[in-house]
């Protein structure tokens, strides 16, 4: 998790920085941060491209769509250099939309690992569904972790 911390601080979408980071056999397969489709304008440049969208609870929220999510980036980074993710467990900063929901399981990934708020009720159970393990994970743990790393 402390990867995909890192790796979210590429991002290029100013409302948020999310990362992702795609493993199998302890072995990172890819990683992936929320910014725009390469050669095209990035939000620090070009400024965000917002909608209004309605989410799963039936609210209206503001979405930024000139970025492509971290968890597609992943996949779609590891897809381009002909990298497999079945059987591979995704750690993101950020909990999962229905739409990554979808495109993970499509891509094999048997696990979740999310440090942010918890899915949406349809990524939820879209991912059951498809048996696909979610884990929260807690930052206290990452920061304490962090800490007990650090040599002074």
């Amino acid at each position: 998790m402390r990867i995909a911390v890192e790796v979210a601080s590429r991002a290029t979408c100013n409302r948020r920085h999310v990362g992702a980071v795609l493993v199998r056999d302890n072995r990172i397969l890819s990683t992936g941060y929320n910014g725009s489709p390469v050669g095209m304008a990035h939000c620090m440049e070009a400024g965000c491209l917002i909608v209004k969208r309605e989410d799963e609870d039936g609210s209206t929220k503001e979405h930024c769509i000139r970025t492509v999510h971290a968890e597609e980036n992943s996949i779609l980074y590891a897809a381009k250099h002909g990298v497999s993710t079945d059987g591979a467990t995704l750690y993101v900063t950020a909990g999962v939309c229905v739409a990554c929901a979808k495109n993970l399981i499509n891509a094999g990934v048997r696990r979740i690992v999310y440090a942010g708020d918890y899915p949406g009720e349809h990524a939820r159970r879209f991912l059951q569904g498809a048996n696909v393990e979610l884990v929260h994970f807690d930052p206290g743990v990452l920061k304490n972790k962090l800490a007990d790393s650090l040599c002074f």
